[in-house]
């Protein structure tokens, strides 16, 4: 794997800036946190998105996860952070889908009066049955701070690049900003999350190029059940793109709306380890038959995090 070009430069010279420019500088150790888990999930409808491709069959599959992260404050107001993410897909019948995913990530957080600056850098490379498939370079600086006592703001620009080893044509470089604002009810035990999302694509073929608005809901609570603390989420996510050049096969622009809602339920069963269900709804439409269908996801999974 390797750095998105000039990334792992720019995070590198950012963290040097920082620390020479802060008064204080800090010797607490780095922090260490790791996190595995492993379960199975139904999936009504096995596709592979960035393809615009659908089965319109179900199947089973297998899922493995771990992630790996570490935390460094290089002085009292300057922390950087490295992680790397694996997670695995083993379909039973739909094995040419069998989706592997490295993700290789970098931050670093800068507190000013009032808020705090942060720059993040990821890689992620993507394997569909042992070969090649996605990869994508993303970069984004952000600025984030309360707004008042039960509010939080946050602003981002993003941009990222990818690649598809099965399709030049999407090959594409986005740019993208986005905020999201936060209400908190109870603290970190009852909020919640609305965020709005402008993307515009420039891929290599034209019929791929296209802007898109996001909305995003979420609801976050905690609530106390046989003495332990179970963690509740519920989300819905919208999209509407334009694509902004004639697809040849429907010698039209082509138009998607997609709606997405989540629901997550964490059960804690000792100090470390958990269960997680999750139930997801897609219904992806658009004048674009291969990316007109509908999606339903139930899955578990156990969790042990130290």
């Amino acid at each position: 794997m390797r750095w998105p070009s000039g990334s792992g430069v720019l995070l590198a010279l950012a963290c040097c800036h920082f620390a020479q420019a802060d008064d204080k500088n800090t010797s607490r150790p780095a922090e260490y946190s790791a996190e595995a888990g492993f379960g199975a999930e139904y999936d009504s409808n096995v596709a592979v998105d960035e393809l615009d491709a659908s089965s319109n069959e179900s199947d089973y599959a297998a899922t493995l996860d771990l992630e790996l992260a570490v935390k460094k404050a290089l002085s009292d107001k300057t922390d950087v952070g490295l992680s790397y993410d694996f997670n695995q897909n083993i379909y039973h019948d739909f094995t040419e889908v069998n989706r592997q995913t490295h993700i290789l990530g970098g931050n670093l957080t800068r507190e000013i009066p009032g808020a705090d600056l942060g720059l993040t850098g990821f890689y992620i490379k993507s394997l569909l049955d042992g070969n090649s498939f996605l990869d994508l370079s993303r970069v984004s600086p952000s600025v984030s701070g309360f707004l008042g006592k039960k509010w939080f703001g946050r602003g981002a620009y993003v941009w990222s690049e990818k690649n598809l080893a099965q399709s030049d044509e999407r090959d594409a470089t986005t740019q993208a900003a986005e905020g999201d604002l936060y209400f908190f009810r109870r603290g970190l035990r009852s909020y919640f999350n609305l965020g709005y999302r402008f993307r515009d694509e420039d891929a290599e073929g034209d019929p791929y190029d296209y802007r898109s608005h996001a909305i995003k809901l979420r609801y976050i609570h905690r609530f106390d059940l046989a003495k332990r603390s179970v963690k509740l989420e519920l989300a819905w996510r919208y999209e509407h793109r334009d694509y902004l050049a004639d697809t040849p096969s429907i010698e039209e622009e082509r138009s998607d709306r997609r709606h997405r809602v989540q629901l997550d339920l964490e059960v804690p069963l000792m100090t470390k380890a958990a269960v997680l269900f999750y139930a997801g709804y897609g219904n992806f439409e658009s004048n674009y038959a291969p990316a007109d269908y509908t999606q339903n996801i139930v899955g578990s999974r156990f969790i042990y995090r130290w």
